[in-house]
């Protein structure tokens, strides 16, 4: 099996590296402090046209496919801006997912052309407070009306909400206990946020300062009938279809996180000197950091068989989990490992490492915990019993 890239694989990637290259470590550094959204590096990447990476290319994309936007998002992250830079475009990657797969052609038309463009910002509005990982549990309402709905309910954690225009809601349009089953009912509309009816409001948290997350509190939202995708009642299919490109995603974001840090740390580990020689010399400091590259290597090739197998067609859901898992586990403990190789200068802003470490917790945390993960592998792999 042949795991080298093809030449335009290849220069998605050198391309991505070099934009993401202009954008250094004092860029990154002070977004971090002041909490601004990187607009000139969301423009930039819009400009480039990397935003319309895996979109249909009558609506101004490259038609391209997971295999080419895991390239792409590992490279970003592996830059200065880690989780920052890759949370800032993240969304438009995978978040349009459902209109491409599940929307009618004037909807298309309406409304990939200006998030392709960068001109149209949006974000998630799925997970929940009194949710959380039961997305079927979810409580915000959507009621029919005779010009279409009117929504009320409220989402957490929803990623680039102070700066959005639009949002990806989730909400039940039909009561659960009027559904045969707890995943029928609730439908997926794609409309203006409109700040009479939300209000969006940050919530301060460990790192990823520069791409904030909210609270978003829904009251009387009116959505137009044209702004439902699909099928009412068929919204959890729906999000489903994009499970699996988010989690490779993710995966390979935490990868690129990890081999940012490790890079760092060997570095660091070949100049810094004690006792009259480097540090680097000494096994201690050596083996942690050749265990991090195989594990960082060993995970990144699970990406690729998971998004090859995505856009092949073939069975991906465990590849795509497992991407997820191993990537995640893998940058965390690079970037660990990084700022114990700095020792105390590990812990200080200039050195960048401590700033991996608090975003690449991100990917382990969401969009699925661990353990869930381990759960769906063990059953879905293994034939084992469900568990959850």
């Amino acid at each position: 099996m042949d795991f080298t890239l093809t030449e335009e694989q290849e220069a998605i990637r050198e391309n991505v590296a070099g934009l993401c290259s202009r954008f250094d470590d004092h860029y990154w550094l002070e977004k971090d402090k002041t909490g601004d959204f990187p607009f000139d590096f969301h423009r930039a990447m819009a400009d480039a046209g990397w935003l319309g990476i895996t979109m249909p290319e009558e609506y101004g994309g490259a038609g391209l496919g997971v295999v080419e936007a895991a390239l792409m998002m590992h490279e970003v992250a592996k830059s200065s801006g880690a989780m920052s830079a890759a949370s800032a475009i993240h969304i438009n990657i995978f978040g349009p997912h459902p209109i491409v797969v599940f929307g009618n052609n004037e909807q298309k038309s309406r409304w990939l052309p200006d998030l392709i463009k960068g001109d149209v910002k949006s974000c998630f509005g799925v997970t929940e407070p009194n949710a959380g990982l039961n997305t079927t549990a979810i409580e915000t309402r959507a009621e029919r009306t005779n010009n279409g709905y009117i929504a009320n309910g409220r989402k957490i954690w929803t990623t680039t909400g102070q700066e959005a225009d639009k949002i990806m809601l989730l909400a039940r349009t039909t009561p659960k206990d009027q559904c045969k089953r707890p995943t029928d009912g609730l439908s997926l509309f794609y409309t203006d946020l409109n700040r009479e009816y939300v209000d969006v409001r940050v919530i301060e948290k460990m790192g990823r300062k520069a791409v904030d997350s909210n609270e978003v509190f829904i009251d009387g939202l009116p959505i137009p009938e044209e702004d439902l995708i699909g099928e009412e009642g068929k919204g959890f299919y729906y999000i489903l279809h994009s499970l699996n490109p988010e989690r490779v995603l993710v995966g390979m974001e935490a990868i690129g996180i990890g081999m940012n840090a490790l890079s760092r740390a060997a570095k660091y580990a070949r100049e810094r000197e004690v006792f009259g020689r480097p540090i680097g010399k000494n096994q201690a400091i050596q083996h942690p950091l050749a265990e991090n590259w195989m594990e960082l290597e060993a995970a990144y090739l699970m990406g690729m068989q998971a998004a090859s197998r995505y856009d092949a067609g073939l069975e991906s859901g465990v590849y795509a989990n497992a991407t997820k898992y191993l990537g995640a586990e893998a940058g965390f403990k690079a970037c660990t490992q990084a700022i114990m190789t700095h020792g105390g200068m590990g812990y200080a802003k200039e050195f960048i490492v401590e700033r991996l470490l608090r975003e690449v917790l991100i990917c382990r945390i969401a969009p699925v915990s661990p353990q869930l993960v381990l759960s769906y592998v063990a059953e879905k792999a293994l034939d084992m019993p469900k568990s959850y």
